[in-house]
């Protein structure tokens, strides 16, 4: 777990509100979810048997003794959410939500026990547009990140549950006689959850695999219609994907469609989206029969994308949290000021201004000004206080500076924003 500050903080709120507005734009609704839920809901909706569940969950008792877990994701929470405010009965809903998740794992570089997720859900939608959709709401993050050459889209079909419980049979049977070969975490899950052995990083694993039975060889006919159908809507729309018949990702709940972006530019930890469909999991968590699909992207994954396409370009990701600069020459002009400040507030709502509280000489203000990555300083003194204006500096052009009045300096940071 770590503190975010600094650079990397307005780096973070920076992509969060890119993300968030995008999925915005889709129509989503925003849904909040508490940290703490029951056990129960994780290991009945993720899986017993998913290593998030058997060893990375952060749980223990409360007074009552009931156990109680840090949300390890997103879905399963927001499942029993709409559940129980009846959101999802006979109903469409496209939903959204964000905040800290929970693993108690090894951390790493893109690997921390508090991460970052934002979720988007698609509840009663059963066809593969949903899908496609989410896919294509990724998609338009990375373009608008500019990181839409460094990532690659992977997708699999792990059909219906009884097509996988087919599956699982013929696996386990193929890769019994090879128990002794496999690494220490595909033996345990030989017995607990064998797809996961697909996912393997064991160099020797992988090549017992290679004559593995596959998934799509199980499907039937309603499994292979929908993942035509979601490759048919992908091509339409020119989005580029990769097959991957390894690919089932880790939870329990997933059928038919799974995907990953994927990126190689932040290490070891290269997935930096992920989901699929999951039709049975509202059922299954108390609910009626629900159709639903939804991803979660890494929020802390995307920062570390985006600086390192920034880095290969020789740049450095600059994202400024003020707009505009303030300062008085003495500090008996500081409550005139305060008041310019806050009409800017009030008047160009969405603005960022801060008022230098600290003193000092001008050129350290301004020098404090121009660190800040504000676009605009304002500079008070007598003259300004006793006309009813106040001078402009434009920091990030050649523009110099004038003075203005009051009145007008709204129209004037209007007309240059623009």
């Amino acid at each position: 777990m770590r503190d975010v500050a600094g650079d990397d903080a307005i780096t973070s709120r920076y992509v969060w509100e890119v993300i968030v507005s995008i999925i915005r734009s889709y129509g989503y609704e925003e849904i909040g979810l508490p940290l703490l839920e029951s056990t129960e809901l994780f290991s009945r909706g993720v899986g017993q048997a998913t290593d998030i569940v058997e060893k990375e969950m952060y749980s223990f008792e409360d007074r009552n003794g009931k156990s109680l877990s840090l949300r390890p994701e997103g879905t399963a929470g927001c499942v029993r959410a709409c559940i129980e405010k009846g959101l999802i009965f006979n109903q469409t809903q496209r939903l959204w939500y964000e905040g800290p998740m929970f693993r108690y794992e090894r951390p790493q570089r893109g690997r921390y026990r508090q991460f970052q997720q934002i979720g988007g859900e698609i509840f009663g939608v059963p066809g593969p547009a949903a899908d496609a959709e989410l896919i294509q709401m990724a998609s338009s993050m990375w373009l608008q990140f500019g990181i839409e050459h460094d990532v690659s889209l992977e997708i699999n079909t792990i059909g219906s549950s009884a097509a996988r419980a087919s599956y699982r049979a013929a696996l386990v049977e193929y890769l019994e006689p090879y128990k002794a070969e496999l690494d220490g975490d595909s033996q345990r899950r030989l017995e607990t959850n064998p797809l996961r052995i697909l996912d393997s990083k064991s160099s020797k694993t992988q090549h017992i695999l290679e004559a593995a039975p596959t998934i799509e060889e199980y499907l039937d006919d309603e499994a292979r219609e929908h993942f035509e159908g979601l490759e048919s809507l992908l091509n339409e729309m020119e989005l580029p994907y990769i097959i991957n018949p390894r690919l089932v990702r880790g939870l329990d709940y997933y059928t038919h469609t799974v995907f990953e972006w994927v990126t190689d530019s932040i290490g070891a930890q290269s997935t930096i989206c992920a989901g699929g469909r999951y039709d049975g999991l509202v059922e299954k968590l108390g609910g009626r029969t629900t159709p639903a699909a939804g991803f979660a992207i890494g929020m802390d994954r995307v920062v570390l994308a985006c600086e390192a396409a920034q880095s290969k370009m020789g740049e450095k990701i600059q994202y400024s949290s003020v707009d505009v600069y303030c300062t008085v020459l003495e500090t008996r002009f500081m409550g005139w000021m305060l008041k310019v400040a806050q009409r800017l507030r009030t008047d160009m709502p969405g603005l960022r201004v801060r008022v230098d509280t600290g003193g000092g000489k001008l050129g350290n203000q301004l020098k404090r000004a121009d660190e800040s990555g504000a676009r605009w300083a304002l500079i008070v003194g007598e003259d300004e206080v006793d006309e009813n204006c106040i001078t402009v500096k434009w920091l990030r052009t050649d523009r110099g500076q004038s003075s203005v009045s009051v009145d007008s300096l709204v129209a004037i940071l209007e007309g240059s924003r623009a």
